[in-house]
């Protein structure tokens, strides 16, 4: 891996009626930017998404991760969780970032991919239906694809899907999603990981297994048809 300087902005995404805050790193080089969709429950300082972005850096890979939620919402969101499971809304919101990302300079040249975890996977995977030439691939990590319930035949982006081997209801949840992505497809089982994965060296495996199909689908010569045709549908 390349050690990289990093450039590091604060970014504040208008989505509809809130504003939405988030951290873009940019490495020196960079072609491809990952957004994060964070699961349930957590934020853009999740500490394993922290680890994978850290990673992706190394790879040459930008990253942002913002909050799906506004602090307001998270702080209500412990109480009732009527907010986490409610995909239309998160992917809406993961829409209006990517749309932000298309339009800022600093951003508009790099090729988009998504990084969801938990429910936040369910987000990016709706959120790629509706911008099919701009999302160039998709990563799920102990994701909740089945919530994205027929919209992931939808789905264009090559998708890889991983799931800790301990997690035995999440496993099935994946198999029946890769049932039904009709794309390029990949489920990936990290042995004796939980849902979380806690364990010793599993959230490292998840960061390589993750810049390995990101350095392929956003960067690598699999991404250079899809990354033109995004280009012009967005500026079109």
């Amino acid at each position: 891996m390349h050690s990289a300087n990093i450039q590091e902005y604060p970014v504040k995404v208008s989505a509809g009626k809130v504003f939405l805050e988030g951290d873009l790193k940019i490495p020196e080089g960079a072609q491809g930017l990952v957004v994060f969709a964070h699961g349930s429950g957590s934020s853009r300082h999740s500490p394993r998404n922290q680890s994978v972005a850290r990673y992706l850096h190394g790879t040459r890979l930008a990253t942002l991760l913002f909050d799906l939620l506004t602090s307001q919402e998270e702080a209500e969101d412990r109480y009732t969780g009527h907010l986490r499971f409610n995909i239309p809304l998160l992917a809406e919101r993961l829409g209006f970032v990517t749309d932000w990302v298309l339009a800022d300079k600093t951003t508009r040249d790099l090729t988009i991919g998504y990084y969801g975890a938990s429910t936040g996977a369910a987000a990016a995977l709706m959120a790629a239906t509706a911008r099919p030439l701009v999302v160039s691939a998709i990563v799920s990590r102990g994701g909740r694809p089945d919530l994205a319930g027929d919209d992931l035949y939808l789905v264009k982006a090559p998708t890889l899907l991983i799931v800790g081997g301990h997690d035995y209801p999440v496993i099935e949840m994946n198999r029946e999603a890769m049932e039904k992505l009709q794309t390029e497809k990949k489920l990936v089982i990290v042995p004796r990981a939980s849902h979380l994965f806690e364990e010793p060296g599993a959230m490292e495996e998840v960061s390589r297994l993750a810049a390995e199909w990101f350095q392929n689908y956003l960067v690598g010569e699999k991404s250079a048809a899809s990354r033109e045709e995004g280009r012009n549908s967005s500026h079109g």
